[in-house]
């Protein structure tokens, strides 16, 4: 077997394989995959020409699999390209390598290249800028000359004016009005030459400018055709013997194309190596390592899922034939509880304690929600209860209206900021600082949704203050004050570099999982709707 098939230096034997292969969206390392990732990172670890790309941060992933002889084993892959090469030493190669000097697509890149390269000196060739300059001095000449023609018409005029407040001859009237036509007339002619002279420098550049945009519109269709070509040579390979290009995976998306990079993603190509080498999957895993990037949050050693935006089309069809593991879906892991716990109630409004796991609001699946339970509860409600949201997996105060009034008031309450919020959290990690302020817009990352991204450009403002409460040696408890309300704006404040760098003990989103997310919404104070008095709610966090 060629040095990709790698066989385990560190004793195995004694670990029983597993009954079902990765679920790549919702898995537990399995033993066998943390010990040939450990093997890979040992690898990683003594290349130093690769230290300083290893150090910015890459996604990696290990493939444990059997030959036909039986032979246990486990294959690496890195995403996208290391050291600016798509194929390295002890990794698979790509499902498709277009890298290659004599590949079509080098070619036709060269091509496309060259047509950047023609269309950058056709903008900047002597002819184009005096075209253009010529046309900006007779566009700015023609304003200048139409401008004072009307000026000397309104002096003209003003003086024609004074003069009819005196009595005029028939002969001086008409003078008058003569001199007025006249000097109209004037003005049309002046225009109509102004507007023939910027009209031919304006031809010129025209001119010029259909040759680019020719070339544009043609650089264009040769980038779309090429990329087209790509997409079809990505042939991903099934358990079944079945093969389909991206182009049939993706029919069904939402956007109905690949994104970029489909199928250069570490998961795709450990699949792909071992179906063309009869080799068969056992257990999957990939993990990140080097600095998180600066948009999304990845912690160095931790273990990630598949992207779904890349990857789930991909790896539905690539997974066919296997027997997966079942997890239970993420709305059916909410814990039986037979009433909510009522923190505060009169006729107006409801607070209840939420426990991890349960939903606010009804979701795609029957699992019980907030909403539910309190429409049970108070069947005559009017208005859409809830007056806000708390994620699935944390717990807390959650405050519902039991009349639209009410609910308006609360709602527009939370909308202007005026309620106050404090949650508890347990950090993996630990800050210098006692206090502080965290400013990272977000949004949503499009790609590998419900995740969110920090991004200056395209996210919304999101500020958090915080407090250390407790250093427990290696992990701490936060006070967290939120001053906005994004999505997951907590979770993503706690673990990115640029916040705290330190994620919520058991978000298996942005750090890792464990039995819960350890994040409660322990403090809520509004104004009542009606009394006006203002109410402080407290929960006490349940770790």
């Amino acid at each position: 077997m060629e040095d990709k098939f790698h066989t385990f230096t560190h004793p195995v034997a004694d670990i029983p394989l597993p009954g079902r292969f990765t679920n790549p969206f919702h898995y537990t390392p399995h033993p066998l995959c943390v010990i040939a990732a450990e093997e890979t990172q040992e690898f990683l670890s003594k290349q130093e020409e690769w230290a300083e790309e290893l150090r910015a941060g890459k996604m990696f992933g290990v493939l444990v699999v059997r030959d036909v002889a039986g032979a246990l084993g486990y294959l690496a892959a890195f995403s996208g390209n290391l050291a600016g090469r798509s194929t390295q030493p002890f990794f698979v190669p790509p499902v498709f390598d277009f890298s290659a000097p004599e590949c079509y697509f080098r070619q036709e890149e060269r091509n496309i290249s060259a047509m950047n390269d023609e269309i950058r000196r056709l903008q900047t060739a002597p002819v184009y800028f005096e075209a253009r300059k010529k046309l900006e001095e007779a566009t700015a000449y023609a304003r200048q000359r139409i401008s004072e023609a009307k000026e000397a018409y309104k002096t003209a005029k003003a003086a024609r004016d004074l003069r009819r407040q005196s009595p005029l001859s028939e002969s001086e009237a008409a003078a008058l009005i003569r001199e007025s036509q006249y000097q109209k007339a004037e003005i049309k002619r002046l225009e109509r030459a102004m507007r023939a002279e910027v009209e031919q420098r304006q031809a010129e550049v025209d001119r010029l400018d259909v040759v680019i945009e020719r070339m544009r519109q043609e650089r264009k269709r040769r980038s779309a055709a090429l990329q087209d070509w790509l997409f079809g040579q990505f042939r991903m390979l099934n358990a079944c013997g079945e093969a389909k290009d991206l182009h049939e995976l993706f029919a069904d998306t939402a956007s109905g194309v690949p994104p970029a990079g489909a199928g250069e993603c570490a998961a795709p190509k450990l699949l792909q190596y071992a179906y063309r080498k009869r080799l068969e999957p056992l257990a999957m895993a990939e993990f990140w390592w080097g600095d998180s990037p600066v948009a999304e949050v990845r912690r160095h050693g931790y273990y990630y899922p598949a992207c779904k935006g890349k990857c789930e089309p991909i790896l539905r069809h690539m997974l066919r034939g296997l027997r997966l593991e079942t997890p239970p879906a993420p709305e059916t892991c909410a814990p039986e509880v037979g009433s909510l716990r009522i923190l505060y109630e009169d006729a107006y409004i409801v607070a209840v304690d939420k426990p991890a796991g349960m939903l606010s609001v009804p979701g795609k699946s029957d699992a019980d929600s907030v909403y539910r339970q309190l429409r049970r509860i108070y069947p005559e409600a009017t208005g859409p209860l809830l007056a806000h949201r708390l994620d699935m997996d944390t717990s807390g105060i959650l405050l519902a209206a039991k009349t639209k009034e009410a609910h308006q008031n609360l709602q527009a309450q939370f909308k202007h900021r005026t309620v106050g919020k404090r949650y508890v959290a347990l950090l993996d990690g630990d800050v210098p600082r006692d206090a502080g302020t965290i400013d990272l817009p977000l949004c949503p990352d499009p790609l590998d949704r419900p995740r969110q991204l920090v991004s200056e450009e395209h996210g919304k403002p999101a500020i958090t203050e915080y407090a250390v409460l407790e250093r427990l040696g290696g992990t701490m408890r936060v006070a967290f004050f939120p001053r906005t309300g994004r999505t997951h704006q907590l979770r993503v404040h706690a673990a990115h570099p640029l916040g705290l760098g330190c994620p919520i003990v058991g978000d298996a989103l942005y750090g890792r999982k464990a039995e819960r997310l350890y994040l409660h919404a322990e403090y809520l104070a509004f104004t009542h709707p009606v009394t006006r008095e203002r109410i402080e709610l407290r929960s006490e966090a349940p770790f």
